[in-house]
C-alpha cells in the first residue's frame, strides 16, 4: 500500500494557513506557524539526536511560496526567511494526522523552558 498523496493543496494567506486533501480522502488544515516548528530542516531538528531546537516567536509567520519538489513533496518559504525543509507527502500527512499531539507537545516544550511562543 502506498502513502497517500496529495490532491490538493491551498494556501490560504490571509488565515495563513496550507491546506492540504489527500486521494484517501483526508483534508488538513496545517497553520504556517505550525508548519514552521516542525520543519524537517536540520536548523530545527539538528543533524542528530539531542540537537533539536525549539522554535520561538514564529506565531505571525507566513508562507510567502510553495515549490513543487519532485513528485515527492514541497519546499515552503517562510515570512522569516527560512526556505530549508522540504516536506514530503508522508510527513504532511503525518503532520496533519498527528496535529493535536504534536501541538500539545510543541506548547508544553515551551511551558517546560519557560517561554512564550510569542514575540
Amino acid at each position: 500500500m502506498s502513502d497517500p498523496t496529495p490532491i490538493a493543496i491551498t494556501l490560504h494567506r490571509e488565515s495563513r494557513v496550507l491546506e492540504i486533501s489527500f486521494d484517501d480522502g483526508s483534508r488538513f488544515e496545517l497553520s504556517c506557524e505550525y508548519l514552521r516548528v516542525y520543519s524537517p530542516s536540520a536548523e530545527v531538528r539538528g543533524h542528530g539526536p539531542g540537537q533539536e531546537t525549539l522554535p520561538l516567536n514564529k506565531e505571525d509567520v507566513t508562507i510567502t511560496a510553495v515549490d513543487p519538489v519532485g513528485h515527492y513533496g514541497i519546499k515552503p518559504t517562510f515570512s522569516d526567511g527560512h526556505d530549508t525543509g522540504i516536506y514530503t507527502w508522508k510527513l504532511l500527512y503525518d503532520l496533519g494526522r498527528h496535529y493535536n499531539t504534536l501541538w500539545q507537545e510543541y506548547l508544553g516544550k515551551v511551558a517546560a523552558a519557560d517561554r512564550s511562543r510569542k514575540a
